[in-house]
């Protein structure tokens, strides 16, 4: 009898399992849809100060003042994969640095490294990171690898993966994205100033002394700043900004200095505080603030005022527009940039035990780049498309041509640009550029063929038509 009644008891408690269990299942479905679609946003920061005593792109630290350098970012949840973007107060991050720094950003993240974009804002009292020219150094028993020694490199990376999981766990939710762009007056000139044949006579750069070059127009640059804002509810969350220009006001003071850009950064964070703040560097290869900065040291606070006006302003011009997973897009291309006529192998493995910590252009970068290349390395372009907005991501110091060719791709949109991800390349000029002359395009600077330029273009039309 009691058997009996545990078998009843049994199959009216299966019953009800069967009864309640479409129910259970489909709220649990819910629950995952609803969860999916919110997305979220994490934001990191983490010092990248060079200590006391190492070596920065030119020179080694002779001490630490009040700002140091930083890198910092977002990570975007909740549309696919996580979304990373990372801004570095760094000359450059080239070659397999450039790789690690993307690799460990996607581990920490729970992502891919397709869907992870690292930039640098190309301060020159800061370090470089090029682990494959360190490599190359380290083997043929070189031990002073000076600026190409990657100590700092590998302690920030520890702190960036250990920055974005803990930032991954108090991920806020986005409602909103805002979109504002605003000019910066006083500011940006092109460096490359040409004749009436159109040949480069004089390189305007980002000290100029000179006041018949001082005197010389602006020439073709973007006067643009744009901000992308992410918002929860009325909270902004984060900001990102973009503007191309050459971020030096004065350097080799042997301290690390974010320059006038990051001071800007500073300046809005404190108009602004609990709202993280991105800077990103536009392609401002072959643009400076020349015509603006005469080598005075006071000049550095002036610019860097000028380029906070330039944020508030485009902040404040944000027009606001509800967010959801399906307003957000990543799409990857992948490219083989060619590599430059001069650049040959076996002569760079020669002149490479001769290499000093003087050469910051030489054989080890150079040699690197061409490894990469020849075994058949691509760089990938990528672009994050928020709602009408679209953000790509290159490489190198990149002309200024390209930023403003993309924004004619898609008329329809706002398109920022962060140039300065991999540095490999170095500076990548336009096609006609080459023929012009001028230290961009010298042998010394670029390391890339004349040909990029069709590569890259064709690269930004892909990438701006994916959306």
């Amino acid at each position: 009898m009691v058997v009996h009644q545990v078998k009843r008891d049994a199959i009216f408690s299966f019953a009800i399992f069967l009864a309640i269990s479409p129910f259970v299942w489909s709220q649990e479905i819910a629950s995952e849809r609803k969860s999916s679609e919110t997305l979220r946003l994490a934001v990191f920061d983490v010092d990248a100060t060079p200590p006391v005593g190492s070596m920065m792109a030119y020179d080694r630290v002779l001490r630490i003042e009040e700002l140091g350098l930083r890198a910092r970012g977002i990570v975007l949840l909740g549309a696919n994969k996580p979304i990373v973007l990372c801004a570095v107060d760094w000359i450059g991050i080239g070659n397999e640095g450039h790789d690690a720094f993307r690799e460990r950003l996607a581990k920490a993240a729970g992502t891919t490294a397709q869907r992870v974009a690292v930039h640098t804002l190309h301060q020159h009292d800061a370090p470089r990171c090029d682990f494959t020219a360190e490599s190359l150094l380290h083997n043929i028993g070189i031990s002073d690898l000076g600026p190409h020694e990657g100590s700092l490199a590998r302690i920030v990376l520890d702190r960036l993966d250990e920055a974005v999981n803990r930032a991954i766990e108090t991920a806020v939710p986005v409602t909103h994205y805002g979109v504002g762009v605003a000019n910066v007056e006083q500011v940006a000139s092109n460096r490359r100033i040409l004749d009436t044949e159109g040949k480069v006579i004089a390189t305007r750069y980002t000290t100029c002394r000179d006041p018949k070059l001082r005197a010389e127009p602006d020439g073709v640059i973007d006067p643009q700043l744009t901000s992308i804002s992410f918002w929860n509810d009325d909270t902004a969350v984060a900001v990102l900004t973009y503007y191309a220009c050459h971020p030096q006001s004065y350097y080799r003071t042997g301290v690390p200095s974010p320059d006038f850009p990051g001071i800007a950064r500073f300046m809005r964070g404190q108009d602004l505080p609990g709202v993280m703040h991105v800077h990103f560097n536009g392609a401002g290869g072959n643009i400076g603030a020349g015509k603006y900065n005469d080598g005075n040291k006071q000049n550095r606070l002036t610019l860097a005022k000028r380029v906070a006006d330039g944020m508030r302003l485009a902040f404040e011009s944000t027009q606001k527009k509800p967010i959801t997973p399906k307003d957000v897009a990543w799409s990857v291309t992948a490219v083989a940039l060619p590599v430059a006529a001069h650049l040959k192998e076996e002569e760079l493995r020669e002149k490479l035990p001769t290499w000093t910590i003087n050469d910051y252009w030489g054989s080890a970068d150079d040699l690197a780049w061409v490894m990469r290349c020849r075994a058949g390395h691509q760089i990938d372009l990528t672009c994050l498309h928020i709602g009408d907005a679209s953000i790509l991501h290159l490489p190198g110091e990149l002309f200024v041509e390209y930023q403003l060719a993309a924004k004619l791709m898609r008329p329809d949109r706002v398109v920022a640009m962060a140039a300065y991800g991999d540095y490999g390349p170095g500076y990548i000029g336009t096609e006609i550029a080459y023929s012009q002359g001028g230290y961009e395009t010298s042998q010394r600077a670029s390391k890339v063929a004349p040909q990029v330029e069709k590569v890259l273009m064709d690269g930004m039309k892909v990438l701006l038509q994916a959306k």
